[in-house]
């Protein structure tokens, strides 16, 4: 199955999810098979004393198995869970059996319930990874629509066009960095990339964009303390960055700031974006769209891990995304 991959493992949300489900089923299951309310608990508290052994081993075992399970092939991926739910739940079994001396029932049927509650599980985070795909797939499509405006591509023509003459090295450059820009922007942008990566798209931007506002656009960039290599999903800080200029510095005659501050503080890295705001006169229309569509690309990455804040007061706005460090040495 073409871009399918087994969930995270090791990702809060995923764990989160995976355990609310499963015991919502070992409930069900109780329910199921107590005739009276009384035997519904007494049902509950065995299933509990074989499943919650099993869930908390295997969420361990596939947590440190991610980077083996990432490189199989997705239904190898799939093999290789039901594989090692079935050995842990028949270890469980015969330990608890041996050490409490209890009659748990069939080995037989808590493999039924096991592949069956890890079938719902796989077929779940399969549907959810569909279900959020469009925000992928329609990145690209909405970055050449809405977010690089015709506007901006009009005017940093004209900008390469005036420079031709008195400054023809300076229009070169400033038609490679279009190129660059649009190849990323129509490029497939379903996988992480490396955050130097996306920063240096912006500085291209950036300096297109200062082609033709001049000394209104001031940039300052805080990345002494950026891990380069961390992964995230492509044209999330671009996005913004027109945005800002869009809304921050284009409605003001006098000079605008944009501060750009990347860091990274223990397991997670945190991009801190600050642009002009007016409250009255400026553009208001597109902003929520850009939000949104970085929110669901972030949703899908990293799950519960990652958020974006937005803040607002009487002359600024402000951007706050936080995403879990990772990098192609512990993906």
């Amino acid at each position: 199955m073409a871009g399918v991959a087994l969930p995270n493992f090791c990702n809060l949300g995923i764990m989160l999810r995976i355990l609310f489900i499963v015991d919502g089923m070992s409930v069900v299951a109780a329910m199921l098979k107590a005739p009276t309310y009384d035997g519904m608990w007494r049902e509950m508290m065995n299933l509990s004393a074989l499943v919650q052994p099993v869930l908390l081993l295997s969420l361990l075992a596939l947590c440190l198995g991610r980077g083996v399970l990432s490189r199989l092939p997705y239904r190898f991926g799939v093999a290789a869970v039901l594989l090692l739910e079935l050995v842990l739940s028949t270890l469980v079994h015969i330990f608890s059996q041996s050490l409490f001396d209890a009659d748990l029932g069939a080995l037989e049927r808590h493999w039924l319930f096991v592949v069956l509650v890890s079938a719902v599980l796989l077929g779940y985070f399969h549907l959810r990874s569909r279900a959020f795909s469009p925000a992928i797939s329609e990145a690209r499509l909405q970055a050449l629509q809405a977010r690089i405006r015709p506007h901006f591509l009009f005017n940093s023509i004209n900008a390469v066009l005036s420079l031709i003459r008195s400054d023809p090295k300076q229009a070169e450059r400033a038609l490679e960095d279009m190129a660059d820009l649009f190849r990323v922007l129509m490029a497939d942008n379903r996988q992480l990339a490396p955050l130097e990566k996306e920063v240096a798209l912006c500085r291209q931007y950036l300096e297109l964009e200062h082609l033709r506002l001049g000394e209104r656009l001031k940039v300052v960039w805080h990345v002494e303390k950026m891990p380069g290599d961390a992964l995230i999903p492509p044209l999330v800080l671009q996005p913004l960055l027109e945005n800002a200029v869009y809304h921050g510095i284009e409605p003001c005659t006098e000079p605008g700031e944009i501060v750009i501050n990347i860091y990274r503080a223990r397991n997670q890295v945190h991009l801190v974006l600050v642009n002009p705001y007016r409250r009255e006169g400026g553009h208001h229309s597109g902003n929520k769209m850009a939000l949104a569509n970085i929110r669901e690309r972030l949703a899908l990455h990293f799950d519960a891990e990652a958020t974006l804040m937005t803040k607002v007061n009487d002359s600024s706005y402000q951007v706050h995304i936080i995403v879990p460090y990772v990098s192609e040495k512990n993906a």
